[in-house]
């Protein structure tokens, strides 16, 4: 254009299929109305490069809008344009747009492919739709469209995602079936389809039948069974599968570890969690909010204050957030522990970061209060629970009342003792004196 050349219709198309490549979709959409402005016709070539780059940004509203104003416009979209519209829909989860899509091509006779049937299934997955991707394959069938291993594998993922481990495990032999080859994406996601539905053998089983076939098993296969021995309580295999992986020449990621760990956690293999965490900063491995969890947790059942405290403070220094589960794990930690100032100091900063107590951390900051002879706070703790819907015990209000009668506070005493009354709780010998 510098040089006074007017481009045309092809020079633009090339221009906007650029674009699309490189998933600039803002300068595509600007491109389109340039074409305009130099009174230049966009074909159906244009549009569908343009719709093209909004799938490829994401952008799933802006490629319905460009199909709306392609009808407006007279060009008739093609298979090409509903694909990418399609696929932009299944970036953006919209499963029922999709949907639409797809019935709006047979009723403009024009007829969906392979890559058409594929991008609704994969719609109907990340909008957590098993059933209606399911749908999808038949109907693709009926169309005399065969299904793909990509058709298949987000099938496979759809069902997944639910649990669905028998309709995804009759999809892989369905695949075989039809002599398509699974490749290390539907293993994988039939792995996945078992953990989530709690099936632990059967994953196993998976990850053998891979080998069998000469397909190499990858992390996110490998994590899948370890999450599937973690529901099953399965923490020797867990670890042994932590053990493959490196025999595969893989390295296990931080949800690999976390895993193995929820696995050692589920057999109540404390000891282990602590041995995997170290096994991690040895491989320079970065424990996430999930992994320090899974440890502190560890902490409250063995009862190692001092350890649950160490992990509260390296999360800390990672700047990881410290959520209810992270503080209320420490708080049973230190209870247990009898580490009385460290539960409150915990407890005051669940109120400092707006974390909801629940009951036991209540209750073991109410009896860590009164331990260290903090009348006033065992008080007002109860009085806290109680506003915040949580229902204190005997154990609790009896404690209330032998606060009350250090402080010598007898209007709260008899406050107290009302409110225990109602509730059909009778004061013991010592609190009653009151």
């Amino acid at each position: 254009q510098r040089r006074g050349v007017k481009p045309n219709v092809i020079s633009f198309n090339a221009a906007i299929d650029a674009c699309a490549k490189g998933g600039q979709w803002e300068k595509a959409l600007s491109l389109l109305d340039e074409m305009q402005q130099n009174d230049l016709v966009p074909v159906v070539i244009s549009c569908s490069a343009a719709i093209a780059a909004c799938e490829k940004a994401g952008k799933w509203q802006e490629a319905l809008n460009l199909l709306r104003v392609m009808r407006e416009r007279g060009v008739t979209p093609n298979v090409i344009s509903f694909n990418s519209a399609i696929s932009a829909c299944a970036k953006g989860s919209q499963w029922a747009k999709a949907l639409e899509l797809l019935d709006e091509m047979r009723t403009q006779k024009i007829d969906p492919d392979v890559i058409s049937f594929s991008s609704a299934i994969s719609a109907c997955e990340r909008g957590g739709q098993w059933e209606k991707a399911l749908e999808v394959l038949i109907i693709m069938r009926r169309c005399g469209v065969e299904p793909n291993v990509i058709s298949f594998n987000a099938a496979i993922s759809a069902c997944a995602k639910d649990g669905q481990w028998a309709k995804a495990l009759d999809l892989l032999d369905e695949m075989q079936c039809n002599k398509l080859e699974p490749n290390v994406i539907s293993f994988s996601a039939a792995i996945n389809a078992c953990a989530k539905g709690g099936e632990w053998e059967k994953a196993l089983l998976i990850i053998d039948d891979m080998q069998a076939r000469g397909v190499d098993p990858n992390v996110i296969s490998f994590n899948s069974a370890i999450a599937a021995c973690s529901k099953g309580g399965q923490s020797k295999t867990a670890l042994e599968l932590l053990r493959k992986m490196r025999g595969h020449g893989l390295k296990p990621n931080v949800i690999s570890f976390s895993a193995t760990m929820h696995a050692c956690a589920a057999d109540r293999e404390w000891g282990k969690i602590f041995e995997i965490l170290e096994e991690m900063r040895r491989e320079q491995v970065h424990p996430n909010v999930v992994t320090f969890n899974v440890a502190l947790r560890a902490c409250a059942k063995e009862a190692q204050p001092e350890k649950a405290l160490e992990l509260l403070d390296e999360m800390r220094q990672k700047d990881l957030p410290l959520n209810s589960i992270s503080l209320s794990a420490a708080v049973e930690a230190c209870e247990k522990g009898k580490a009385w100032k460290s539960v409150l100091c915990l407890v005051d900063e669940m109120e400092t970061l707006g974390l909801p107590a629940s009951f036991s951390c209540s209750a073991a900051a109410i009896s860590a209060s009164e331990h260290e002879g903090q009348w006033e706070q065992t008080i007002h703790l109860l009085d806290e629970m109680q506003r915040q819907g949580l229902e204190p015990n005997l154990a609790l209000f009896n404690a209330g009342l032998r606060a009350c009668r250090v402080g010598q506070q007898v209007t709260k005493a008899l406050q107290i003792r009302d409110v225990m009354r109602k509730r059909n709780f009778t004061p013991d010998f010592n609190t009653s004196m009151s």
